[in-house]
């Protein structure tokens, strides 16, 4: 299913020499560089009726015609679930994602994921790509995601995203004492033997993730984390990178660790976490259309909570029999 796009509009005399592809952005804002790229070569996009090139320079006057599709979600069915929405207007959700929902559908989950249920929540995001969805949660990380319901929001969070300007944080909690807070700056792409993992590479993508140090136990740390980018599993690649391990991830996690004397209740709760302790904490950016600076923090779950708590009555313990 697709909707039609008929827009119309002439080169001004301050876009005189520029190219197509940069006039375009200018003069249809709501849509994205990329999308507008593809319809330039696909001949959807005309400057007076002709067919030209993205990198095409302009001579003012021009009419520029767009007579394109573009495709509307149908072949997902929509589901309806319980969405945690902490703020909701004309253009965007704020969503609190909790553990064990997968974002967008794949191989496995084709029917119980969170585009599924914002299909059914809010019929009209059909119409935006992606149902709406700018960034994503892996399916075990909890936190807060930013939903477009429209596609001129999308285009202007997407930008932001691009440009750094879209502010988030994470807190996680990691095997090992870390001395203090730093910086990981290493290119990410995909593992060489393991398709499902990413890796750190020489030839990878930039990534760039801050972290400091909330609160040291005796052999884990519960830190603070911003991101510069947004690589898939960014953050729990960095962290096992410099080995500090994400408790519980299965993935990245590698050997698992237990101090010295740990306590039966300690040991339980190590071993019962089977999801990566991360949680998208802070969010911070920009209203798509008012331009207001705006953000939003969500508590930590329940379960990352208890095993703050298990960590901290384990080293209190400890430093009393001390």
């Amino acid at each position: 299913m697709t909707e039609k796009v008929q827009l119309s509009a002439t080169v001004s005399d301050d876009l005189i020499g520029k190219r197509l592809d940069q006039a375009v952005a200018e003069l249809f804002p709501d849509y994205s560089r990329s999308r507008m790229q593809g319809w330039i070569k696909d001949g959807q996009l005309t400057v007076d009726g002709e067919v030209k090139r993205p990198r095409d320079k302009l001579q003012g006057g021009e009419l520029l015609t767009i007579a394109a599709e573009l495709d509307v979600i149908d072949q997902y069915k929509a589901v309806e679930m319980p969405l945690n929405i902490i703020f909701e207007d004309d253009d965007i959700m704020i969503i609190n994602k909790p553990a064990g929902l997968v974002v967008h559908p794949a191989a496995g989950h084709w029917d119980d994921t969170l585009l599924n249920g914002l299909l059914h929540y809010y019929p009209a995001i059909a119409q935006v790509p992606r149902a709406g969805i700018v960034h994503r949660l892996d399916m075990d990380t909890t936190g807060l995601m930013v939903v477009a319901k429209t596609i001129q929001a999308q285009t202007e969070l997407v930008s932001q995203l691009q440009d750094r300007s879209m502010g988030r944080e994470y807190e996680a909690v990691v095997g090992g004492v870390m001395t203090g807070g730093g910086t990981v700056e290493e290119p990410l792409g995909r593992h060489s033997r393991n398709r499902q993992k990413m890796a750190v590479v020489g030839v990878g993508k930039e990534a760039i993730t801050h972290y400091r140090v909330l609160k040291k136990f005796r052999a884990h740390t519960h830190i603070r984390l911003k991101l510069e980018t947004g690589r898939t599993h960014q953050i729990r690649v960095h962290m096992s990178y410099i080995n500090y391990p994400l408790v519980g991830d299965q993935l990245y996690g590698g050997r698992f660790r237990l101090p010295k004397g740990v306590s039966p209740q300690l040991l339980e709760k190590l071993k019962g976490f089977k999801r990566q302790a991360l949680h998208a904490k802070r969010l911070e950016l920009f209203h798509p259309s008012t331009g207001e600076l705006m953000a939003w923090e969500v508590d930590l779950p329940d379960d990352m909570q208890s095993l703050l708590k298990s960590l901290k009555r384990d080293a209190d313990h400890h430093e009393i029999e001390q």
